[in-house]
């Protein structure tokens, strides 16, 4: 399913914001898609979320200072999202972390040239992955507002986790208390050699989430390896308590926040709530 052609784009001046609609073609995240595709990640990750605006940012995510001054609130990679770091100071910046040394801002392999997904960062790697290790060991961690994202159900079920169904439907998660999800991810910035533009850029963390009743039913089954070694992915909530330990804590007390959400914690179903597909039960 693509992306809608239509993203809201939050505009803070001040303590106060206004909205305003900017229209994205769907072609352009169409063309986005395309771009970061990359095969070895087998489509497992998050690809699109709905961020909050700057009201939410300040009276429900502590944000202290807002140095954004736009964003979309469909965010799909290379697109322009918002991420909290240290110090409470919130940051409009590109989703999908740009590597060392690259010549512009669209992430590369610095072997092939190929264009690389880097919009999320696998927890396993993300210590030695070149494009994340340099953020990771300065402790550039940061809390990434959602009120939903998106994942892939293929149909399968928990009596056969390796039998898809010919098309996904995309799947939408937001927390059950109503509250907006504090997503971990990783901060970054850029300079444009050619204009002297400072980017802001951040990645998602993901963690394998092999045996969970709902999210180890996302994505498609890789038929090249057997039903109890997936490898599924989920992004990794970061709860109310232990922001500040996530944002200003050493690294092994972030590696400990790394954590499957519990079932009790998902309020989740088809995207489109007029299709009537459920999940099957555990």
């Amino acid at each position: 399913m693509k992306p809608s052609s239509t993203a809201v784009v939050c505009t803070a001046v001040g303590a106060t914001s206004t909205s305003r609609l900017a229209t994205v073609t769907a072609t352009n995240h169409v063309g986005v898609g395309a771009l970061v595709n990359h095969r070895a990640q087998k489509n497992r990750m998050c690809n699109l979320y709905g961020t909050t605006d700057a009201q939410h940012l300040r009276t429900m995510l502590f944000a202290k200072t807002l140095s954004a001054t736009e964003w979309d609130m469909t965010v799909a990679p290379l697109k322009t999202g918002v991420f909290v770091r240290q110090h409470g100071e919130a940051l409009a910046g590109q989703w999908g972390m740009i590597p060392p040394g690259a010549s512009d801002r669209v992430p590369r392999s610095k072997t092939t040239g190929r264009p690389l997904s880097t919009n999320n960062a696998r927890r396993e790697t993300v210590a030695t992955a070149w494009t994340f290790r340099f953020p990771w060991a300065r402790g550039q961690r940061c809390l990434i507002p959602a009120w939903w994202y998106q994942e892939p159900y293929w149909g399968i079920s928990h009596a056969d986790l390796m039998t898809a169904s010919p098309k996904s439907t995309p799947w939408h998660f937001r927390r059950a208390d109503g509250e907006p999800w504090a997503l971990a991810g990783l901060w970054s910035e850029w300079t444009d050699l050619a204009t002297g533009e400072l980017v802001p850029n951040y990645t998602m963390l993901t963690q394998n989430c092999d045996g969970h009743p709902v999210l180890g039913l996302m994505h498609r089954p890789d038929k090249n390896q057997p039903a109890d070694k997936q490898d599924k992915r989920s992004v990794v909530p970061i709860e109310r308590g232990d922001w500040d330990a996530w944002l200003h804590g050493t690294l092994e007390q972030a590696e400990d926040l790394i954590r499957v959400p519990p079932v009790e914690l998902l309020d989740h179903g088809p995207a489109d709530r007029s299709i009537a597909t459920r999940l099957p039960p555990a």
